[in-house]
């Protein structure tokens, strides 16, 4: 059972209630953005809570156990704080939210009545719903090394320890031109073969998308001077002629390249001489020395 300040149990057994909704969204880059269904700002704790974003919660509910409680906000995407590119680009996924009953009379009479991470974002032309996950959610995913043929670190991590920054895995640039939605042209990336930057990432350092990260799909090198790029997903506002970014090289997690392309080999974090599936399934074989039968194999 959860305990109520004093003050507010006070105000609640008033008969007479001023209570509102206050959401905080503090995002994985640090941003924190407050949000209430209350028809005036508030602020406490050093966050504005703002009145216009026309944030609604649905019902919550909550399970005895380990089961994951859930509920859902809706919004219109008219707020200034809350942008539709930046729920395009993703800097909400994840985002831990609090939840707290105020009263809007007097801020410092509130609860926090749950805590959890903004799941599943669903967008429509003039608003969105978000599906915001019970911390249980957390002993679903999973934990520890994963034992595989391929690498289980990110390239450039505390793990990989592969230095990113160095010219020889990433440069500056800008886009040239522009193709579809979703791929451009750049002139400074004739240096690099082909292929060179496929799975790694482009960092918008300028332009309507700028501080968002997009996955490059696929990497040709077109000439010495052109290069075209092209992603995995469609960024949230349209990429412009002069937009620049920092491009750093990605990898395919497997043994080989991390060994021909970063000479890493010895901090490789797979296991490449585990046997796949198409090992385990074969049949005994005499003629095949890795599947003959023999003791030694």
């Amino acid at each position: 059972m959860r305990s109520l300040p004093t003050d507010l149990e006070t105000h609640l057994k008033s008969g007479t209630t001023t209570l509102c909704n206050c959401w905080k969204l503090s995002r994985n880059d640090g941003t924190i953005k407050g949000f209430t269904d209350h028809d005036n700002n508030l602020e406490f704790d050093g966050v504005l809570y703002e009145a216009a974003s026309g944030f609604v919660g649905s019902e919550a509910v909550s399970r005895v156990g380990l089961s994951v409680d859930n509920m859902e906000i809706h919004s219109a995407l008219s707020s200034s704080a809350l942008k539709e590119t930046d729920l395009a680009n993703g800097l909400y996924d994840n985002a831990e939210i609090e939840v707290y009953l105020v009263n809007w009379a007097n801020p410092s009479q509130r609860v926090l009545q749950r805590v959890g991470n903004v799941g599943e974002v669903k967008r429509g032309s003039l608003s969105f719903m978000a599906e915001v996950r019970g911390l249980a959610h957390n002993l679903q995913q999973p934990q520890g090394r994963i034992f595989q043929q391929t690498c289980d670190s990110e390239i450039g991590d505390g793990r990989c320890t592969v230095n990113l920054g160095t010219t020889a895995f990433s440069i500056t640039s800008s886009v040239a031109n522009t193709q579809t939605d979703q791929s451009f042209t750049s002139i400074d990336l004739g240096s690099y073969s082909s292929n060179w930057f496929n799975g790694g990432k482009v960092e918008w350092l300028t332009g309507d998308n700028t501080g968002t990260k997009s996955e490059v799909k696929g990497h040709v090198r077109q000439s010495e001077d052109l290069s075209i790029i092209s992603l995995w997903q469609q960024l949230g506002s349209p990429m412009q002629t002069g937009d620049q970014f920092k491009i750093t090289a990605g990898c395919d997690k497997t043994f080989g390249t991390c060994k021909s392309k970063f000479s890493n080999q010895n901090n490789f974090r797979g296991f490449p001489h585990i046997p796949g599936n198409d090992f385990i399934i074969k049949s005994p074989n005499q003629d095949d020395s890795s599947q003959d039968g023999s003791s030694q194999n």
